[in-house]
């Protein structure tokens, strides 16, 4: 967020205040009121790099027009990293002016798209009942969960529960899986790609179909039905900007292999090593997260035959010239990656650990064959 969460917060507090005084007073939305699903494009951040949802409520009769967002969380919250990580970090909702909203993608240069809802006076009211009471009683305040529960799910349940059916469903890309749906995002982004595509596991693999992407939403609005009409209107354009593909000196695939280069062509005991060391850590790192956090996107993580701690076990044997041991388990390893392989065949993210792959593989043949040598000699 780039104002202050107190700001957004009282801001909220301010026009909630607003709305229930215009409830008590006169009929909260006209005849010429309007009700859309914003979009919002991507941006280069990490917490950007999907887009955006929100809802917009605009009215000049009653000189109302806000956008409700409920893609907001607090930075201060006492351990936050550790309820990111958890899963149970509390997201919540927030509302502000539309001149507000827009002027905030005016400067971050993300495109913003609108589709007006196509329903009746009786609905509008009803939805925007909805939000104002969802702000109030603190419904909109939920556990975020990257595929189950997000900025854009909350949007799609409480416009859902205004008409009264699930009128919007995920009918777009139902064939592919939500590994494959999320990898165009990363364009420019390698490393973001990379750590992604380790530490998510089984989940990742499903087919999507539940919409959880902002344009996946938009895309999905476009051929939605209710009462037997098109429930979103056309497209309008609100910002729109045509930034190049982000592009860094490091964040690249050629730092990737230049990386594991290094480490083959060094081809040391320390630098095998070394490397062994933080490919076993990372195996811990995601063993522990996948039983520790509630995301269940983190949960079965086969990628740890890749990054085996099986590998810290093979360095205590390998620092130690234990010969027979280091051998052994360089077949377990090598085994281990050869069922990653199999698993990896028709997954989205084979080529990206592919180099890996090779890396971890040579490296271990040959050690298995020295210390295969070495217990030849010895015997």
């Amino acid at each position: 967020m780039n104002i202050s969460l107190l700001k957004k917060i009282a801001l909220s507090l301010i026009l909630l205040a607003t709305v229930h005084t215009t409830i008590a007073q006169t009929p909260i939305l006209s005849e010429n009121a309007r009700v859309s699903v914003i979009t919002c494009g991507t941006g280069n951040e990490s917490y950007s790099l999907f887009g955006h949802t929100a809802i917009r409520i605009s009215d000049p009769n009653q000189f109302i027009d806000l956008v409700y967002n409920y893609g907001a969380f607090d930075f201060n919250t006492p351990n936050f990293v550790a309820k990111f990580t958890k899963g149970d970090l509390q997201y919540f909702a927030v509302v502000h002016p539309y001149t507000d909203f827009i002027n905030e993608y005016t400067y971050e240069r993300r495109s913003v798209y609108e589709q007006e809802l196509n329903i009746s006076d009786t609905l509008k009211q009803r939805l925007f009942e909805n939000l104002t009471t969802s702000l109030a009683s603190g419904e909109s305040h939920y556990t975020y969960k990257f595929i189950d529960k997000n900025c854009t799910s909350m949007v799609v349940d409480i416009i859902n529960k205004t008409l009264g059916t699930t009128a919007i469903v995920k009918n777009t890309d139902t064939d592919i899986t939500y590994r494959t749906i999320l990898y165009p995002y990363f364009d420019g982004h390698f490393y973001e790609k990379l750590g992604t595509s380790i530490i998510f596991g089984k989940k990742v693999d499903e087919l999507g179909t539940k919409i959880f992407l902002p344009l996946e939403l938009q895309k999905s609005l476009r051929t939605v039905q209710f009462n037997n009409q098109l429930l979103a209107k056309e497209n309008k354009i609100l910002l729109e900007y045509n930034e190049p593909t982000p592009s860094s000196w490091w964040n690249n695939f050629y730092t990737y292999g230049l990386l594991l280069g290094f480490v083959l062509l060094m081809n040391t005991k320390i630098i095998n090593q070394m490397y062994f060391l933080i490919m076993g850590i990372l195996g811990v790192f995601f063993l522990f997260i996948g039983f520790y956090s509630s995301h269940h996107e983190l949960a079965y993580n086969y990628n740890v035959l890749l990054f085996n701690p099986a590998l810290l076990v093979l360095l205590y044997f390998y620092y130690k010239d234990n010969n027979k041991w280091t051998y052994n388990l360089s077949l377990f390893n090598l085994l281990c990656l050869a069922v990653y392989l199999l698993i990896l065949i028709n997954k989205a993210h084979l080529l990206i650990v592919l180099p890996l792959i090779i890396t971890s593989g040579l490296i271990l043949v040959k050690l298995a064959l020295k210390n295969k040598k070495k217990i030849s000699i010895i015997i």
